[in-house]
């Protein structure tokens, strides 16, 4: 027997009602350690965040379509495994990506390599394994030459 797949998301796409200078998206929920790591720090700095849980894998139209509405000015993706997330994001954007592996299986390595090893013309930085605290201090940095 099938079962139903259930996803759990933070907020809806909508972003009328918010204008964040940094979108941190995971790829699952449970990734929630890592995003709160991000969001610590941002919170710290006084940035504002849009904090989602869309899988590139699972969930490709519903990421398309908040990217395309998205105003924020910087995308932090937290994902783990093959971690495709943060390469999808910047093969939709122009703007600053920055991938955040997750440990995982292969202890991170697998979500370290895929992130750092994006084809030329689809740029990702990419920080520490499980380190959600440098992606934000990236993000703060980029957002100060803007």
């Amino acid at each position: 027997m099938d079962l139903p797949i259930v996803y759990l998301y933070k907020r809806d796409i909508s972003l009328d009602d918010t204008m964040a200078d940094v979108a941190v998206i995971s790829g699952s929920a449970s990734d929630a350690a890592i995003t709160n790591k991000v969001t610590k720090v941002l919170d710290e700095y006084n940035v504002t965040h849009d904090d989602q849980i869309i899988s590139a894998h699972r969930d490709p139209d519903r990421l398309d379509a908040y990217i395309k509405k998205s105003d924020v000015k910087v995308f932090i993706a937290i994902a783990g495994l093959s971690a495709a997330l943060p390469g999808v994001i910047a093969s939709k954007t122009d703007k600053p990506v920055i991938g955040v592996p997750v440990s995982g299986t292969l202890n991170g390595l697998d979500a370290l390599l895929a992130i750092a090893q994006m084809p030329k013309g689809v740029p990702v930085a990419c920080v520490g394994v499980d380190n959600g605290e440098n992606a934000a201090h990236l993000a703060i940095r980029i957002l100060k030459l803007r």
